[in-house]
């Protein structure tokens, strides 16, 4: 699990895709992480493997796949035979499923005020995923708190349409931002990236 947290790390910048057809578009560009937010069960498997042969990682989100059952025998399937890197989901039992599969899990959670705040942090705790994904991604003191709070890696997600927001949530602790944006998929705040190693080998 921590090649894909190094691999995260390094390239900040996740492109979310939600037409199966901008894959190809997306690994002609400098990143190394993509989010498939779409895909059924004729076409998952050759997207996967497609991105995987191009040195990148592919992680699938479940709530969004159509064809495949989400339960755990669903789960087994996408293991066995579709094998991305990594899965996203809101699910609290696709987690557990998916992390007995050996599989690399993101917990999604949308924060729309304080109350979904704790409950979200409640659940992470609870369900122990290997990193989160917050939604929306464009409120960097959100980020922080629950960054400081659940003590896992973070990813922000969901209406960034910016560098200037990439490079606030990356401040704010964020490990990676998943954008869905093609403009910002060339834009990987290197310089950002530099300061952040800086501060890591400083401590």
């Amino acid at each position: 699990m921590g090649d894909v947290l190094s691999d995260i790390k390094k390239c900040p910048i996740i492109a979310a895709i939600r037409d199966i057809e901008k894959v190809d578009a997306a690994l002609e560009k400098p990143l190394r992480c993509l989010f498939l937010l779409t895909g059924n069960i004729l076409n998952i498997k050759y997207a996967v493997t497609h991105i995987k042969k191009a040195g990148k990682r592919a992680f699938v989100h479940l709530d969004l796949l159509e064809g495949i059952s989400k339960d755990g025998m669903g789960i087994k399937y996408i293991a066995e035979e579709v094998k991305p890197d990594g899965i996203i989901t809101t699910r609290g039992n696709l987690i557990s499923s998916a992390k007995s599969e050996g599989i690399f899990t993101i917990q999604r959670v949308f924060i729309l005020d304080s109350l979904a705040k704790d409950t979200a942090e409640k659940s992470i705790n609870q369900v122990d995923p290997d990193a989160v994904e917050i939604l929306p991604g464009v409120i960097p003191k959100i980020i922080n708190k629950i960054h400081s709070e659940v003590h896992y890696p973070v990813i922000a997600g969901g209406l960034i349409e910016t560098l200037d927001e990439v490079k606030a949530a990356l401040k704010e602790g964020a490990l990676a931002v998943s954008v869905s944006k093609e403009g910002l998929w060339d834009e990987i705040p290197y310089e950002d990236l530099e300061k952040r190693r800086k501060s890591s080998s400083g401590r």
